[in-house]
């Protein structure tokens, strides 16, 4: 996007949110995801409105009604009492919560096992409640902040229209392999063979990390559909990796609307989509990552072991598409790539992301120039240079917006990775044959 932020960013009354997250009753997630880091992680990232994810947990529901007040708009905020003082002045911000959650669908249709991730926005903590009711007449909500119902994905959807009108079911990061409703192992090729009769009622889609809107776009059936991005984080620090931008008033019905009708949705912040861990196709115990092309002519399986290969994103886009890579839409699906600003600054200074030299550097940063997203996004790159002295860092920032980026894409579960300054070599494992 250049140095120069795009005119689509600099709406008077855009905000960015990220609908989908865990909370720590969900698996391998981080002990610090509670009210208060999220709250404050908000911040730090130039995140408005949180998901709260997870509402189904009953515990999760219940610390959300204690720690959480109405703000009067559809959402909530957190309450004063609970509210940390360890913010920087240059990020301080209003946060919002939507209460939200993640639901695996698992069960048996058209011959197949079929596993569906969904996301449910609620437009009230009441709500929630009642959608809790329903679910817990089907599996136990207490042993995962998500749940994993052996339920059909257009059953869960008639429970959510029918219980809370109000609240969107949004099929969850829509292409990974084994959890989504176009996923190769074990999901559809068409919502309507997923949602039957109650298809119209689905206006929108995860992206995912390992897609984004410009490998969407050579599906028309999606035309009609709303794309959006978060993050599905499992640690506070991975809030907002994914995200979507709105200008509208900041209130859940504004929000909801949106995601309906497109009035109000300006676009999405995605990951480079190599990035994701199921970009390309793959057999990770063999080190083996392959094009679609390639894995076409090893017959779909792994050409060290001979086992089936997991057939990635890219490919099941490819498999499904109608349209040329060329050819766009009617209406767009304005998005910008970004690498996380801690990575970024891991790289420049030949550290890693954990260490007290990074982390220091990324909260320097932020108290000099202001929240993550608007360093990666909106500050000019002259004001930065001014605020930070190590000048490696602006250059990677730099580089970024320009798309200048090295790649060696995920696969198989594998994350990819991404760099700015590095260059990687081919593989020596026989079977890599990976297009850099």
């Amino acid at each position: 996007m250049g140095s120069k932020a795009p005119p689509w960013y600099n709406l008077p009354m855009r905000f960015i949110a990220d609908l989908h997250i865990h909370s720590r009753f969900s698996r391998a997630t981080s002990k610090d995801m509670s009210p208060e880091s999220l709250w404050r992680w908000a911040q730090l990232k130039g995140i408005r409105v949180l998901g709260t994810g997870d509402f189904t947990h009953p515990l999760w529901h219940r610390e959300l009604s204690e720690k959480l007040d109405p703000a009067g708009n559809g959402l909530y905020r957190l309450k004063k009492q609970f509210r940390s003082e360890t913010v920087p002045a240059s990020c301080h911000a209003d946060v919002f919560f939507m209460p939200t959650a993640e639901i695996s669908c698992i069960y048996r249709k058209a011959g197949k096992t079929r596993k569906v991730h969904l996301i449910v926005l609620a437009s009230g903590l009441d709500d929630a409640y009642l959608i809790n009711i329903e679910l817990a007449k089907i599996g136990n909500l207490s042993a995962d902040g998500r749940p994993i119902l052996g339920l059909d994905a257009k059953e869960l959807l008639r429970i959510v229209l029918s219980t809370a009108p109000d609240a969107l079911v949004i099929p969850a990061h829509a292409w990974t392999p084994h959890f989504s409703v176009f996923g190769a192992e074990s999901g559809f090729d068409s919502l309507e063979e997923c949602f039957d009769e109650l298809t119209p009622h689905i206006a929108a889609i995860e992206t995912g990390l390992s897609s984004d809107p410009a490998m969407n776009r050579r599906i028309s059936a999606l035309d009609r559909l709303t794309l959006i991005s978060n993050s599905d984080c499992h640690s506070v620090s991975k809030i907002g990796r994914e995200a979507t931008i709105f200008d509208t008033d900041v209130s859940y019905s504004a929000i909801a609307k949106a995601i309906r009708t497109r009035e109000g949705y300006v676009g999405t912040i995605e990951f480079f989509p190599e990035e994701g861990k199921y970009h390309i196709d793959g057999h990770r115990n063999c080190g083996v990552a392959l094009q679609p092309k390639e894995t076409i002519r090893h017959n779909y399986l792994c050409p060290i072991c001979g086992k089936p290969l997991t057939i990635g994103v890219l490919h099941r886009v490819d498999k499904l598409a109608d349209r040329d890579e060329s050819v766009k839409p009617a209406t767009p699906w304005p998005f910008v790539s970004l690498i996380p600003l801690q990575e970024l600054i891991s790289e420049a200074l030949g550290a890693g992301v954990a260490t007290k030299k990074v982390q220091a550097a990324y909260f320097s940063l932020l108290e000099a120039c202001g929240n993550e997203l608007a360093v990666l996004m909106d500050l000019p790159i002259a004001a930065i240079r001014k605020a930070v002295p190590e000048g490696r860092i602006v250059d990677a920032i730099e580089l970024m917006r320009k798309g200048k980026v090295n790649i060696a894409p995920g696969y198989d579960g594998e994350y990819g990775r991404i760099r700015i300054f590095e260059k990687f070599a081919v593989p020596e494992k026989k079977g890599q044959e990976v297009l850099f």
